[in-house]
């Protein structure tokens, strides 16, 4: 009888699970400069490559209970062992719906990989092919209480249990 309650009990452990996941509503993001999975004009590429302008962005689909957004731009197609961080940005106001070709709002800047703030545009090797870049915007139950120049592994950190709502926009860049 023991071991019969002991194994109950187990499978009951076992096979239950965590628990219930944690369910984030979906942002929709686009661009008036790019379609999703479509290149990404030159402009926006690294100086020396293009201007280094980041490109318009809008979202929609926030859920009310949004105190703040963050958006986070990487390449997992860099040949390194990890994406490269193009852009971090974050403490953007709950009614903020889009950012402007070439601006940030009011958001604060995170560091690139580049080692500066602010946008840094593709600048892939050349001949490696198309890159592929992820715009993630993140909308969050909190206002995070974060200074400037956060690199993406600490605001990933500082938005841990804060996010209730997440999309991606996708374009592609290949340097020839």
């Amino acid at each position: 009888m023991r071991w019969t309650v002991l194994l109950v009990l187990f499978s009951t452990i076992a096979f239950a699970g965590p628990g219930p996941k944690e369910t984030k509503g979906m942002l929709e993001v686009t661009s008036p400069t790019f379609a999703a999975n479509a290149a990404i004009p030159k402009k926006h590429a690294y100086q020396g490559e293009g201007s280094n302008v980041s490109p318009a962005l809008a979202w929609t689909g926030a859920p009310a209970t949004t105190k703040e957004f963050a958006l986070i731009c990487d390449d997992p197609d860099a040949p390194r062992d990890k994406p490269w961080v193009h852009w971090v940005l974050y403490g953007m106001p709950a009614g903020t719906t889009s950012l402007p070709e070439g601006g940030s709002g009011k958001a604060l800047q995170g560091k690139n990989d580049f080692g500066k703030p602010g946008w840094g545009g593709p600048m892939p090797p050349k001949g490696h092919g198309i890159h592929h870049y992820r715009f993630r915007v993140y909308a969050l139950d909190v206002a995070l209480a974060k200074g400037p120049g956060l690199t993406k592994a600490e605001l990933l950190e500082a938005m841990k249990g804060h996010v209730v709502a997440e999309g991606e926009l996708v374009g592609t860049y290949e340097r020839r």
